[in-house]
C-alpha cells in the first residue's frame, strides 16, 4: 500500500509518501513541501490543491492521511488553516482516493509514542523510523509522521481482521 501523509498549513503544506508491506514494513518514498507564499488567499488556495495533485500524480497513493486542525492562535488563522486542509483534501476527493484524519496527538503518539511530543522528536523519529540519512524539514517530518500513524493503523486493522477471520464461521 502507498500512502500520502500531508500536514496542511496556509503557507507551507508538508507532504510524505511511504510504502508500507502486508508485513507492515513502512519505506520511504518522497517528502517535502508546497509552498504557497505568493499572491493573496485564493491563489494560494490553488497552489496547494494543484500542488497535491502534482504529488498524488508522481506517486500513485492508494490512500491519504491528513491531520486535523486543533488548534489556531486566532480566528482568521484557523480559518485559513481549514482552507489549506479543505484545499488538500479535495485535491485527494477528486482523485477517488481514501482519505483518513488523525489529531495531532495520534500522530505523535504513533510515531514517538507519547502524545505531546515536540517537533524535533517528530522529525527524529521519522528519520529513525524510516532510515533516513537526515531529519526532514518539520513540515514534511510531520506529513510522514501522519502517513506513519496512517500505517499503522491499516496494518493494525488487517491483522485484527484476519484473527477475526479464523474464529469467524459463516452460516449459509
Amino acid at each position: 500500500m502507498r500512502i500520502l501523509g500531508i500536514d496542511p498549513g496556509s503557507r507551507l503544506t508538508g507532504f510524505g509518501v511511504v510504502n508500507v508491506t502486508r508485513s507492515g514494513r513502512v519505506s520511504y518514498l518522497a517528502s517535502g513541501c508546497v509552498a504557497s507564499t505568493e499572491g493573496g488567499l485564493p491563489e494560494r488556495l490553488t497552489m496547494i490543491y494543484r500542488g497535491i495533485a502534482e504529488v498524488i500524480d508522481a506517486y500513485r497513493p492508494e490512500s491519504v492521511a491528513v491531520e486535523k486542525v486543533f488548534m489556531a492562535r486566532n480566528a482568521d488563522s484557523a480559518l485559513k488553516l481549514g482552507q489549506a486542509r479543505g484545499a488538500a483534501i479535495c485535491a485527494a476527493a477528486n482523485r477517488d482516493l481514501e482519505i483518513s484524519e488523525y489529531t495531532a496527538l495520534q500522530i505523535k503518539r504513533a510515531v514517538v509514542g507519547k502524545g505531546h511530543a515536540g517537533k524535533q522528536q517528530v522529525q527524529h523519529m521519522v528519520k529513525v523510523l524510516l532510515g533516513l540519512s537526515e531529519s526532514p524539514r518539520a513540515d514534511a517530518a510531520d506529513a510522514l509522521a501522519c502517513a506513519i500513524c496512517h500505517a499503522n493503523q491499516a496494518v493494525g486493522n488487517a491483522a485484527l481482521l484476519r484473527g477475526l477471520g479464523r474464529h469467524v464461521q459463516v452460516i449459509k
